[in-house]
C-alpha cells in the first residue's frame, strides 16, 4: 500500500515537472515584448481615459506614443504640451506644437428667439429626439436641449443653462477632451482655438436654410447676407451651404463683424465693453 502511494506520488512530481517545463518554452517560445517605456509614458499622462487623444485610454495612447516615429498628429489634449514635451523626453523625440482649443457651440437660439412650436415628450437623450423629429421649434438644425453634451464631460465642464435651455462651457474647466463634440448629434460643438483670455469671435448659428426660412424659425440665426464678409480685412469669414463661418487662426478680433451682423448671429466673448462714442453736442445759437 505505502509502495503504490509513493509511486503515485513520484508519478505526480514527475508529471507536473515535465508539465513547468513544457509551460516554461511554451512562455519563452511566445511572449509578448513589452516596451519598459509604455509604462513610463503612461505614468505621466493624466490618466482621465477620456479619448480626446483618438485612442481607447491612456495606455493605448502610451503605446502609440511610443511605436511612433514621430509626434505627429498624436497629442493629449488634457495634459496639454507640457505633458507631450514630457513623454518626447522619455521617448528622445520632438513633440509638435499643437495650439490649445477650446469648446464653443454654435447654437444661440434661446425659447426668446427660437419659439417653440410642438413638445416633445419621449426620452431626455439627444440622439433618441433627433432621430424622432426635427425639435420642438421650426429650426431642425438648433440645440434640442437634453444635456448629451453635459452628460459626455468627465470634467464638470458643461452646464444646462435653465434660461436659455442650452449648453454652457465653463472655459476654464474645458480640456477639449471631445467628448461633447462627439455626443451631440447634430455637430453644434465644435473645438476652436483657444485665444488669450479665452476670447472668442464665432457665428453662434447652425441654420443651413436660406435667410427668410432660418430668420423665421429663430431671431438669432446667420441668414448669409454677407456683410460680416465684406467688411473683414482678413479674408476670415466664408459662406457655405447658406452659413457663414468665421476662421479662428485668421481672425484678428477686429470685432467689425459683429457690429455688422443684423440679427447678431456672431458672438464676441471674454471682451471688454465697447467704448460709447460722445454724443457730438449742438453748439450754442448765436443772437
Amino acid at each position: 500500500m505505502n509502495s503504490t502511494v509513493l509511486l503515485t506520488i513520484i508519478s505526480l512530481g514527475m508529471l507536473a515537472a515535465i508539465a513547468a517545463v513544457i509551460l516554461y518554452f511554451v512562455a519563452r517560445k511566445f511572449r509578448v515584448y513589452e516596451d519598459p517605456r509604455i509604462d513610463q509614458v503612461q505614468e505621466i499622462l493624466p490618466a482621465a481615459n477620456c479619448g480626446g487623444c483618438g485612442f481607447a485610454g491612456c495606455r493605448n495612447f502610451a503605446e502609440a506614443l511610443v511605436a511612433a516615429e514621430s509626434f505627429e498628429g498624436l497629442n493629449c489634449p488634457v495634459g496639454g504640451a507640457e505633458t507631450m514635451n514630457n513623454a518626447a523626453a522619455i521617448l528622445g523625440k520632438v513633440a509638435a506644437a499643437a495650439d490649445p482649443t477650446v469648446a464653443v457651440l454654435k447654437c444661440n437660439g434661446a425659447p426668446a428667439s427660437r419659439p417653440k412650436t410642438s413638445r416633445y415628450d419621449g426620452p431626455s437623450d439627444c440622439r433618441i429626439a433627433h432621430s424622432l423629429y426635427l425639435g420642438e421649434s421650426d429650426c431642425s438644425y438648433g440645440c434640442l436641449g437634453n444635456g448629451d453634451c453635459v452628460r459626455a464631460c468627465k470634467f464638470g465642464a458643461m452646464y444646462m443653462d435653465k434660461a436659455t435651455e442650452l449648453p454652457v462651457i465653463i472655459d476654464d474647466k474645458c480640456v477639449s477632451c471631445g467628448a461633447c463634440v462627439k455626443a451631440c448629434p447634430r455637430s453644434l460643438i465644435e473645438l476652436r482655438k483657444r485665444a488669450k483670455k479665452d476670447r472668442k469671435i464665432y457665428v453662434a448659428c447652425s441654420n443651413c436654410d436660406k435667410g427668410a426660412v432660418a430668420r423665421r424659425a429663430c431671431k438669432v440665426a446667420c441668414i448669409a447676407c454677407g456683410k460680416c464678409v465684406k467688411v473683414c480685412e482678413f479674408d476670415a469669414i466664408k459662406i457655405e451651404n447658406n452659413l457663414a463661418y468665421i476662421d479662428a487662426a485668421k481672425c484678428t478680433f477686429c470685432r467689425k463683424c459683429v457690429t455688422e451682423c443684423p440679427t447678431d448671429a456672431i458672438l464676441e466673448i471674454n471682451f471688454p465693453p465697447r467704448k460709447v462714442k460722445p454724443e457730438p453736442q449742438a453748439e450754442p445759437a448765436t443772437n
